[in-house]
């Protein structure tokens, strides 16, 4: 069966951010800032304790656009602004909506709040071909 797209689409991910998730990407990603694994040094820095990687916040609003795109292959383009650290035990809701389809291309538009309401990624923009 063939997925039909429409403008309007809406679509969700929620994720939560466990104490080891930064751990976990630093393995993966090579990204070892003490500010994502060691909760004094994200203290110091004025940022509550450890936070979460952008990149990694970044690769669950891709997964958000993926699921509901159906294929990772198709994901063409990503433009996002973060608006604040994710922090450990936050869990973080991704919404998405379509706001154009032309020539092929699928547009939408993407933001993230945590539990707390705060917006922590927003004016982020996935195409997709279609």
């Amino acid at each position: 069966m063939t997925k039909t797209y429409a403008v309007g689409d809406t679509f969700t991910l929620v994720r939560a951010c466990d104490p080891y998730r930064p751990i976990y990407y630093a393995a993966a990603s090579g990204d070892f800032n003490p500010i994502h694994i060691d909760p004094a040094v994200g203290q110091e820095a004025g940022l509550g304790g450890a936070i979460l990687q952008g990149l990694c916040t970044l690769g669950w609003a891709v997964d958000a656009f993926i699921g509901y795109l159906g294929d990772p292959g198709r994901v063409s383009g990503v433009n996002v602004r973060f608006s604040r650290p994710v922090a450990i035990n936050d869990t973080v809701t991704f919404t998405g909506t379509v706001i154009s389809i032309e020539n092929g291309t699928l547009v939408a538009e993407l933001e993230a709040v945590n539990q707390r309401d705060e917006t922590v990624l927003k004016g982020a923009t996935v195409e997709g071909r279609v």
